[in-house]
């Protein structure tokens, strides 16, 4: 039967000398190999003293914004969760109730918004998905923990503080063109 692909090999049954026998240069040549290594920059840092310098648009822990107002601006409207690859995001839909225009931007919101850490990848995908500008990788690192149930981080974790002091700037992963159309006032999505 003839092969359908050119790689096949012929195998010869090739006797070893003397010196392939007792693996002597085999192992001579892995020390070399260890050696080598001994002696050059050493790729990794003290973490918790120093810290890795990150590029401006690395992509790390999440965060859902608020408006000028400190209104959520999240509509719960799915599409961040839809365009997830990894189908980390859930959240369940609520109605806003008279009285809580204070909170929430639209009549819609996500009364359950979690992201599972472990699932994720990083991708960015959820932050071009949203409509609102309501979900944002920051430069910030997830934390490791021992336990799974830990990296699934809901609204607490994720919806940046109400004081406009402790928000997070997010103004360096927007085009220059992206941050003249929110200057915008005049435009609905801006109001």
């Amino acid at each position: 039967m003839r092969s359908l692909t050119n790689r096949s090999k012929i195998v010869t049954d090739k006797r070893l000398t003397f010196l392939e026998r007792i693996y002597l240069p085999a192992i001579l040549n892995g020390m070399q190999v260890t050696f080598s290594h001994l002696f050059r920059h050493k790729a990794t840092i003290n973490y918790p003293e120093k810290k890795r310098e990150f590029a401006e648009i690395y992509r790390g822990k999440h965060v859902l914004k608020r408006d000028d107002e400190g209104r959520e601006r999240c509509t719960a409207c799915g599409l961040c969760a839809v365009a997830c690859p990894a189908e980390a995001i859930t959240m369940v839909a609520a109605e806003r109730k008279q009285g809580e225009e204070h909170l929430y931007r639209e009549e819609k919101y996500a009364a359950i918004y979690e992201i599972n850490m472990l699932r994720c990848i990083f991708c960015g995908l959820c932050e071009e998905a949203c409509p609102k500008e309501a979900i944002f990788l920051t430069r910030e690192t997830v934390q490791s923990e021992y336990n799974r149930e830990e990296f699934i981080y809901g609204k607490a974790l994720l919806v940046e503080p109400l004081d406009p002091g402790k928000r997070i700037d997010i103004s360096k992963r927007q085009t220059p063109e992206v941050l003249a159309f929110k200057k915008d006032r005049t435009r609905k999505h801006n109001k």
